[in-house]
């Protein structure tokens, strides 16, 4: 469950250096916001951040942007965050944002970011909400007007009737599918490199297999 009211956490995201307060003003420019011109990446839904944060470290060539709905959720990782600077690791690469992902196409420009990760998103079981499912049709649509025609969206899930979906609404939006494993950390190419989750972590350990696609619009 996703904690929603942590008393003072709005206080603390608009306080911080580490998140963007008006992302909308960055549409465009994203470049102004990082020491050095890089490449793009964004997490949508990052939950507590240890994903983007690992990136961020393995990867100082690229500028990340992690997005998270919720204010609660957002506190943990940049908590997180302080640690690591505290403990004099610098991740001038990385910044973070407060939003609703419905609204991605008036922060970012066209071809404006190189690629999206989604790591075990909200599955939304219900019928009624499958337009709220970041690999709906009705998202990639979203991703499609600030994604690179070279660049790709990420999709990682244990649940296997979402990763289902997402293959059908790949299809269904004509984009391509450039890779897919129902069983990621058995299939040798598409695990190289692979950067886990704290979900992945927990759900491989119980032996879920770990569902993985890779599509591009182009």
């Amino acid at each position: 469950m996703r904690l929603r009211n942590i008393p003072g956490a709005k206080d603390a995201i608009t306080g911080s250096e580490y998140v963007v307060q008006n992302p909308s003003e960055c549409r465009g420019k994203w470049d102004t916001q990082f020491p050095q011109k890089n490449p793009l990446h964004i997490e949508v839904g990052m939950g507590k951040g240890r994903f983007l944060m690992d990136m961020a470290r393995l990867h100082p060539d690229i500028n990340y942007v992690g997005i998270e709905m919720y204010d609660s959720v957002l506190l943990r990782a940049l908590q997180r965050r302080e640690k690591l600077e505290e403990a004099g690791e610098k991740l001038d690469n990385l910044k973070f944002m407060c939003m609703d992902a419905r609204l991605l196409p008036e922060v970012f420009e066209k071809d404006e970011v190189k690629r999206i990760y989604l790591n075990f998103s909200d599955p939304w079981p219900k019928a009624r909400h499958a337009k709220r499912r970041l690999t709906s049709r009705e998202f990639l649509a979203r991703y499609k007007e600030i994604l690179d025609p070279a660049g790709t969206v990420e999709f990682k899930t244990d649940n296997r009737e979402l990763f289902e979906f997402s293959l059908e609404e790949v299809k269904e939006a004509d984009w391509n599918l450039l890779a897919y494993s129902f069983d990621l950390h058995h299939e040798e190419e598409m695990v190289e490199g692979n950067v886990m989750t704290e979900y992945e972590e927990k759900f491989s350990s119980m032996g879920n297999p770990i569902c993985k696609l890779i599509a591009s619009y182009k």
